[in-house]
């Protein structure tokens, strides 16, 4: 049976959707069909890592949601970027990429008019239904709104990214406490952009300790991650490095495997 997993953050900047991109391909690089969404419609983007051209998306979430087409013609196959360069993939499943549209005036149209958040939930059980998926990756706009409190309230799993930073560890909290009331099954964070001069086993143990809720893995801040200008998938050609490492023992939680090795500073 398919899961659903959200991918959020109370603020904006803590590399979501790097985050996203790279743990959907680790999945599909596993053999799993995965599919990702972009319900950040306010500011979309996700389709910059996958070198989706703007010009050449001719139907968008958008679309969907405003009745024009069906969903799972928004639904771009991007199991390319896994055998890009040559990359060596000893399994693939298929990736697929939903975006939301980059056009000015229709951004400016989901903040005038909004959209039925009902269709949207719709179009995720069409989209594991049409698709075949077996992994729904939900980007979400930041903060909480109704359609974010819709992706939180249907996950199998959210994951909650955060930065070593006490306005982010507010808004967690927020977050933590609004997804134990929605009853969400699985809940797991992540943090990111962590100094590597951090002791990170004490920083785990904290911030487990303050939200009673699982960390999945701690990624350092990364030169070369940042140098990458969100241009690329980094884990596929980068497998060893310490930010890919983590989000494999990120894929092993969401999948619900734990391997007992220290990874990214955090026993997964």
């Amino acid at each position: 049976m398919a899961k659903i997993v959200s991918v959020h953050s109370f603020r904006g900047g803590t590399g979501k959707s790097n985050l996203i991109a790279n743990l959907a391909a680790t999945l599909a690089t596993q053999g799993e069909n995965v599919g990702i969404i972009d319900t950040d419609i306010q500011s979309p983007g996700i389709h910059v890592i996958f070198g989706l051209d703007e010009e050449k998306m001719n139907c968008s979430l958008n679309d969907y949601l405003w009745g024009n087409s069906q969903i799972q013609d928004a639904a771009y196959d991007v199991s390319h970027v896994l055998k890009a360069k040559q990359r060596q993939v000893s399994a693939q499943g298929n990736l697929y990429l939903i975006p939301s549209s980059i056009k000015a005036g229709e951004i400016a149209r989901v903040l005038r008019e909004g959209y039925d958040v009902g269709r949207l939930n719709d179009g995720f059980k069409e989209l594991i239904h049409c698709l075949n998926l077996d992994y729904l990756l939900i980007d979400t706009h930041p903060g909480l709104n109704e359609e974010t409190l819709l992706s939180i309230a249907i996950s199998d799993i959210l994951v909650v990214i955060l930065r070593p930073d006490r306005q982010d560890f507010q808004g967690t909290a927020v977050t933590v406490d609004v997804a134990r009331k929605l009853q969400v099954p699985k809940m797991m964070l992540v943090l990111n952009k962590a100094l590597p001069t951090f002791n990170f086993e004490a920083l785990q143990k904290q911030i487990e300790t303050t939200y009673n809720t699982t960390v999945a893995g701690i990624i350092p801040l990364s030169e070369e991650l940042v140098q990458l200008a969100s241009s690329d998938i980094f884990c596929l050609d980068n497998p060893t490095h310490s930010f890919s490492l983590t989000v494999q023992a990120i894929a092993q939680e969401v999948v619900g495997e734990q391997k007992k090795v220290l990874v990214g500073g955090v026993k997964s």
